[in-house]
């Protein structure tokens, strides 16, 4: 019997799970007592919504989406901030779960668009991107400061 994948809103005792997953993730050890301090204000922001997959109490991954106003658009889109996946669930449909949860919060709260960036380091991305429905539409610049 398998068992059920669940998603629910990310909480402060996934805290460990997410701070390893973005360190994993950017290849960095960031400063803990910072990153909590962000994943606190972020979990706790309206205009924010953080999901974690589950299996029976195991984190498979997580989705962050980060909602707003935009003139540009003329009106509500969400971006996705991070998305990860541990590696030993990837391909297994845990990253459409949380796609598809994002995508019905986008439907039911009359969002224009959902959009996500991705580093040019992580090629094999655009083809996961693409498979989950969205399109390659625009380039993004970064100066670091």
């Amino acid at each position: 019997m398998q068992s059920i994948v669940t998603i629910r809103k990310i909480e402060k005792l996934d805290l460990d799970f997410v701070y390893k997953s973005i360190c994993e993730l950017e290849n960095e050890v960031f400063d803990l007592e910072t990153f909590e301090a962000i994943f606190n204000e972020n979990i706790s922001n309206p205009n924010n919504l953080y999901l974690i997959a589950e299996n029976e109490g195991q984190s498979l991954g997580f989705i962050t989406f980060h909602i707003q106003n935009l003139l540009h658009h003329c009106g509500v889109v969400g971006e996705i901030q991070e998305f990860f996946i541990d590696k030993n669930h990837r391909g297994k449909g845990v990253g459409r779960l949380l796609i598809n949860e994002i995508k019905h919060f986008a439907d039911q709260n009359n969002l224009k668009s959902i959009e996500v960036t991705t580093n040019k380091k992580r090629v094999e991305n655009v083809a996961i991107y693409e498979n989950l429905g969205f399109t390659l539409s625009h380039n993004k610049f970064t100066i670091d400061m």
